[in-house]
């Protein structure tokens, strides 16, 4: 639970023990009260229903188990006074999109000064939101994606777009490792980086995305 009105606990969420402890000890001080830490969504979910810290530092990619998007969505519908703010790398229009829609209450990336991650963690305890401008832009463009993406052939490399259609087709990384002969570890990269290249926020929607895209540069429908 929060110590007190002005120094609020705070739960960090993040698969790198690194970044976790970095963080923890950059936090630590007068500012803030209780700090505690997770490594993966479903231990994020069990310490916010246990602990109800103030503020959720939450990574949106987790490695094993849930993401911290879907993590975001299930802490939001216990009905708790915990307040999420995304803490990430990415900064694609479709995480911070699902991000907002899950419920997150800010959105700051990891290479925000400190200072800048510090006034986000006030503005949301005010109640406020925590986004930046231009993310909030970028995130509320109406314009579809396969439109202002172009043709599939100018986004993905070769070997991304052999990746992405065996992903449409349901294959998962290892059988997709053993179609095109390389490793587990190597599709992983492929997928993330088409993932962050077409920005979306999951291989499902990426499949969703560059089908559509593939019909779009053939004429089809």
């Amino acid at each position: 639970m929060s110590s007190s009105d002005t120094s609020p606990s705070i739960l960090i969420v993040d698969d790198h023990q690194l970044a976790r402890e970095g963080l923890r000890a950059v936090l630590s001080g007068g500012d803030f009260g209780e700090i505690h830490l997770a490594s993966t969504g479903e231990e994020a979910i069990e310490k916010v229903s246990e602990l109800v810290p103030d503020i959720v530092l939450m990574d949106v990619r987790l490695g094993e188990g849930i993401d911290g998007l879907e993590a975001t969505r299930r802490i939001a519908a216990l009905g708790l006074p915990s307040k999420v703010i995304m803490l990430t790398l990415h900064d694609m229009p479709g995480y911070v999109r699902t991000a907002l829609a899950a419920g997150a209450a800010g959105y700051v990336l990891k290479d925000t000064e400190i200072g800048d991650l510090r006034s986000a963690i006030e503005q949301v305890m005010d109640g406020r939101s925590a986004v930046p401008l231009d993310l909030v832009s970028a995130a509320m463009n109406s314009d579809s994606q396969a439109t202002a993406l172009g043709d599939l052939s100018t986004i993905l490399t070769c070997r991304e777009q052999e990746v992405v259609e065996l992903v449409a087709e349901g294959l998962t990384n290892k059988e997709i490792a053993r179609e095109l002969d390389i490793s587990p570890a190597t599709v992983k990269v492929h997928v993330e980086r088409l993932i962050a290249k077409l920005g979306v926020v999951d291989r499902t929607q990426a499949a969703v995305l560059a089908t559509k895209l593939k019909a779009a540069s053939t004429g089809g429908v």
